[in-house]
């Protein structure tokens, strides 16, 4: 664990200095806009999925006709 958080450490001050040095190019970074509509889209496809489960379950003796 550690290790892990000297090279969060490092990443970040070396982040740190690219933007205080103004080298603030585009570096194709997501968009947090985009990580929240991806957020939202497969939240939305578990509860319908979510919900056609429990639909399912709950009439499966009266579905099995079909």
């Amino acid at each position: 664990m550690t290790k892990h958080v000297i090279r969060l450490s490092i990443a970040l001050t070396s982040r740190w200095e690219d933007i205080k040095n103004g080298n603030t190019e585009d570096r194709g970074d997501i968009s947090i806009t985009t990580v929240i509509i991806w957020v939202a889209a497969v939240a939305g496809a578990l509860a319908i999925g979510g919900t056609i489960a429990v639909v399912i379950a709950r009439y499966n003796t009266s579905l099995s006709g079909i």
